[in-house]
């Protein structure tokens, strides 16, 4: 329960934080100044920089635990290497899923809004 109450947290911390960087970029675009086309910009891709730490944060850890879980394993029964590597791999590449989608997030950021 007080993971599940975190892990909103941080979503809504990440999700205002977003929000706010992406608005006061397009206020500052709809002034037309060169000086803010600039701010514009950097806060275009500061935005772009943070969702992508912040999205690569997650998979890391998971990655780290699958791994650490499966060398714990098979140190308990090595006879089950295959099965065990297997299961290691398949949660590898979900987790790492997982952080693809915040880098096309990331780029979409950056280049397209």
């Amino acid at each position: 329960m007080k993971i599940a109450r975190r892990s909103m947290f941080v979503t809504g911390l990440t999700g205002t934080l977003f929000l706010l960087m992406t608005g006061v970029a397009a206020a500052q675009a709809a002034s037309g100044a060169a000086d803010n086309q600039f701010t514009a910009n950097g806060m275009k891709y500061l935005a772009a920089g943070i969702a992508m730490g912040i999205g690569s944060v997650g998979p890391g850890i998971g990655i780290g635990m699958l791994g650490g879980r499966a060398m714990e394993a098979l140190g308990r029964n090595p006879e089950a290497a295959g099965v065990i590597q297997t299961n290691m791999i398949l949660g590898i590449a979900f987790a790492e899923a997982i952080g693809i989608y915040a880098l096309v997030v990331a780029i979409l950021i950056g280049f397209v809004f």
